[in-house]
């Protein structure tokens, strides 16, 4: 049996559950230690059994909480180089034999799982997305994405399970109250996908495999909940994928665990 579950998902913070029978991983851990252990025990986990954290990035709404619950219940930390050397600095001390790298397109094993991490386009030091596999499952979990290439089509493709940002609304951000630097950063290349660009992609990547699709990451300022999702359906019916049929699709929630997918 494999678990899926998005803890936290939003631009406030991120976490994402994987567990098996013999393995329990966090990806990200981007809100309180307690809130963390709050989440999990939501969907009757525990911190104490996770296994492993992946970091893909070093930005404060994914790794607020590392360092916490990397000290408090002794659990290694995975992440790129160049990621270890921007993020010591806000997660504090970390054993070093917690201390764990983790390379882009490379496979790596823990336990009954696979993990292999892919690169992200965004404005981090070497930020990655990551492929989990298990069970012959293929769980995918990719945002802040400045834009879309054919490396992030060759990580979605064939996937059962997929989390992806559906950040905000291109009309909302641009009239919205961020300064303009902001928005352009946001807009960039490097910044964060609009959901017209994640119904787009889930559109070109979409196969029979896909079964179960979270819209995550979004904006409390730029997004609603109702938008993303409306955007994406539209999107994914004019191209002939029947959402509640063919595949599921959910919103990831902001503070508390979404849907937890059971394969």
């Amino acid at each position: 049996m494999t678990k899926f579950c998005p803890l936290i998902s939003g631009s406030s913070g991120n976490s994402v559950f994987i567990g098996t029978d013999n393995t329990r991983i966090l990806i990200d851990a981007g809100v309180s230690g307690k809130k963390i252990e709050n989440s999990l025990k939501d969907i009757s986990e525990n911190c104490s059994d996770i296994d492993a954290i992946f970091v893909t990035h070093e930005h404060i709404d994914h790794i607020k909480a590392v360092g916490i619950i990397s000290r408090r219940f002794d659990i290694p930390v995975y992440a790129t180089e160049d990621t270890w050397k921007y993020m010591f600095k806000t997660i504090g001390d970390i054993k070093r034999k917690n201390i764990k790298l983790v390379y882009s397109g490379e496979k790596m094993c823990l336990n009954d799982i696979i993990i292999k991490p892919f690169d992200i386009p965004h404005d981090a030091a070497q930020p990655v997305g990551y492929n989990v596999f298990a069970d012959n499952i293929k769980m995918s979990v990719a945002t802040d994405i400045g834009h879309v290439n054919d490396t992030i089509k060759e990580a979605l493709s064939d996937s059962n399970v997929l989390l992806i940002e559906a950040n905000h609304d291109i009309d909302m951000l641009k009239r919205g109250p961020y300064p303009y630097d902001t928005k352009q950063r946001i807009l960039g290349m490097y910044g964060h996908m609009a959901n017209e660009c994640t119904g787009e992609l889930i559109k070109e990547v979409f196969s029979g495999s896909m079964k179960h699709i979270f819209l995550g990451h979004m904006s409390a300022e730029n997004n609603t909940p109702d938008l993303a999702y409306s955007t994406v359906l539209n999107i994914l019916t004019k191209s002939g994928i029947n959402v509640g049929k063919d595949v599921n699709m959910f919103i990831a929630k902001r503070d508390e665990p979404s849907n937890t997918v059971v394969l």
